[in-house]
């Protein structure tokens, strides 16, 4: 067991399946020679070569265009889209071809592509360096969507998604590449499936459900949701599509109180379809209503005032005092 950073626990991860396979490739924006901006593939030029690892053109449709052609040759490509708001010139590749290609032979292709996307905000970036779109993706049919919200699960679950063959969007909150965690990278398997969702703290009172950058912050508001007296769940949810819902049904039921947090603005974002589909399941076990809490329905402030928007602790808590009032 050694103590790895996020991006640590990527890199390590890329490394052990261009190892394991000659036909996966990592491929996007300065992800060779430079090692990426935030040196994820540190090292992996250097040691597989530019035909594996390939610094592509500023050109994120054609990034994916070619990686849609390499899958479709037996490869299995690992793209980095350099910043989250970089991704929308990709954005047609990824909805109308990528994503509809398997459906499209009748099952007879498939299409093994894990899309890297560094995403949320928290960094003090632009706005098109700090955008949470993982709704876009979860909402298109074909695509399978993933975050995780610490280095373990980065680790297992790049792993994982490379070895799917079906595309996936593998989102990174880039505000927790520096926490770490102690991993061992050779032990023998993941410690949960790429899609399960997991209770990484117990509680009575109120569920929280988070991904990616905002587990921690409900980590954190449980905490101090302990010295007022209460006790409060946290579920990371790990995949956003599919949805592990039995597992937040069972927590939701257990509680009788449900708060869905993320970065995302609350309108039309994860929560709305979370809070649905907990109150369809969970009606008779619920004490309150499904409450979100989440960024507000504008685009991304500047980075000197991005703390004003982001959830924070105290927005956390107020919404469950909220859901404890009814």
């Amino acid at each position: 067991m050694s103590s790895f950073t996020m991006v640590k626990a990527l890199g390590e991860a890329l490394r052990k399946e261009l190892e394991a396979n000659p036909r996966t490739l990592v491929m996007g924006e300065d992800v060779g020679k430079l090692g990426g901006v935030f040196r994820v593939t540190d090292g992996l030029h250097k040691d597989f070569g530019e035909d594996r690892v390939i610094d592509t053109p500023l050109a994120e449709s054609g990034i994916v265009g070619t990686a849609i052609g390499l899958a479709l040759r037996g490869y299995r490509p690992v793209v980095e889209i350099q910043f989250d708001g970089f991704v929308y010139p990709a954005f047609d590749q990824i909805v109308s071809q990528l994503a509809k290609m398997h459906a499209r032979a009748l099952g007879h292709v498939k299409l093994p592509i894990t899309i890297r996307i560094p995403y949320a905000g928290g960094i003090g970036a632009v706005e098109h360096h700090s955008e949470s779109h993982e709704a876009y993706f979860a909402h298109t049919a074909g695509l399978k969507v993933v975050t995780p919200s610490n280095p373990v699960d980065a680790y297992w679950m790049l792993r994982q998604s490379i070895a799917c063959d079906d595309p996936v969007v593998f989102l990174e909150p880039k505000r927790r590449y520096w926490d770490k965690a102690e991993l061992d990278p050779n032990a023998a398997g993941a410690p949960s499936r790429l899609h399960e969702a997991r209770v990484v703290r117990p509680g009575r009172d109120a569920t929280l459900i988070a991904y990616g950058p905002m587990v921690k912050v409900c980590l954190d508001a449980a905490a101090a949701a302990e010295e007022d007296g209460r006790s409060l769940e946290v579920v990371d949810l790990r995949s956003l599509s599919p949805v592990d819902f039995d597992t937040l049904a069972a927590s939701v039921q257990r509680t009788g109180r449900a708060v869905v947090v993320h970065e995302a603005p609350v309108f039309l974002g994860m929560g709305a379809e979370l809070a649905a589909r907990i109150t369809e399941r969970c009606f008779y076990s619920l004490e309150a209503p499904v409450l979100r809490v989440g960024g507000y329905f504008a685009p991304y402030p500047p980075s000197r005032v991005e703390e004003t928007f982001l959830p924070d602790l105290d927005r956390v808590l107020d919404a469950v005092d909220r859901a404890m009032a009814f």
